[in-house]
């Protein structure tokens, strides 16, 4: 009895911290405090918590889904997405229709919006031949100076000008259209959701708005743009200009071009990021199995091998 006493004394002293030992003395114990883990329970309460977690989890999910089927932002669609010819592992862009989109930019985009990361050297090769792209810079005036009077000119513009941009600061784009501020589309298709098949939805997209809904003048309703009142005007139409290779420019071909044209604005390493792939590819497919040989069989006598050391008797 004496020492079930003291047993029990000792174990109610170590949750304590202390140890009480016969005598009246005490000493420290180094036993840590028993805490409970997942581990130490049995397997009907593992169940029981893994079960209730797995319904908790479920149950988030589903609330969250009907919060974002009843929200208020339910008429904003989506866009769909387009099978873009540009969209394979080893498809390149369609130079042509590169082309066709500057001049869809030149002729329509550019009067409100700028793409100053974008010089006319980057179309050398790509859309235009080098005479085409220094008669479409000569076209432009750039100013430029100070000359040796210590006064600014203007001159024609060359391959190393970028492009011109439509307003010479942002004030002055806001105040030409209603306070709004129109994007740079130098990486227009990186920076929005969606890409090409966005912008192409947006060009695209404009409609009469719902009963009910009355749109701000100097606004119009568009569904793919967040809150579906856009300051922008329905920039494309069928015909809206003439192409110079004789394609028939209908609103679907003009947005198809100048998205494909911002597509390669936005990544002008497209077409050599695959090809490089392409020759990845191709050499792995060669050094692969030499590696793999060399390993399985070259290495297996150096891998299988077994070193014993036997002491000189």
């Amino acid at each position: 009895m004496a020492a079930v006493a003291v047993s029990l004394a000792a174990r109610s002293s170590v949750q304590r911290g202390f140890l009480r030992v016969p005598g009246g003395g005490a000493a420290w114990s180094t036993q840590p405090k028993a805490t409970m883990s997942f581990s130490s329970l049995s397997r009907g309460r593992k169940v029981a918590l893994s079960t209730l977690g797995v319904l908790a989890a479920g149950g988030a999910g589903l609330a969250l889904a009907l919060h974002r089927s009843v929200k208020a932002s339910d008429l904003e669609l989506h866009p769909p997405k387009y099978p873009w010819s540009h969209n394979g592992a080893f498809s390149a862009l369609d130079h042509s229709s590169v082309r066709r989109g500057y001049q869809v930019y030149k002729q329509v985009c550019a009067a409100c919006h700028s793409m100053e990361y974008l010089a006319f050297r980057n179309l050398v090769g790509v859309s235009h031949t080098e005479a085409e792209a220094k008669a479409l810079a000569e076209e432009c005036e750039v100013v430029d100076g100070p000359n040796e009077d210590g006064e600014m000119f203007t001159r024609p513009g060359k391959l190393s000008d970028y492009f011109p941009k439509p307003y010479s600061n942002p004030e002055a784009a806001r105040a030409a259209n209603n306070g709004a501020l129109p994007p740079d589309l130098s990486y227009i298709v990186n920076a929005r959701h969606g890409g090409e098949d966005y912008v192409f939805t947006l060009l695209t997209g404009y409609c009469d708005p719902p009963t009910g809904v009355t749109m701000r003048e100097g606004l119009y309703y568009n569904p793919y743009f967040p809150g579906q009142a856009i300051g922008m005007a329905p920039p494309i139409y069928n015909e809206v200009l003439e192409f110079d290779d004789g394609t028939t420019a209908t609103m679907s071909q003009v947005a198809k071009d100048v998205c494909t044209f911002l597509r390669w604005a936005a990544e002008p390493e497209h077409d050599q990021r695959k090809r490089m792939g392409l020759k990845v590819l191709m050499i792995g497919a060669i050094l692969i199995p030499m590696v793999y040989y060399l390993k399985r069989h070259k290495w297996t006598v150096m891998k299988s091998r077994k070193i014993a050391y036997r002491p000189p008797k």
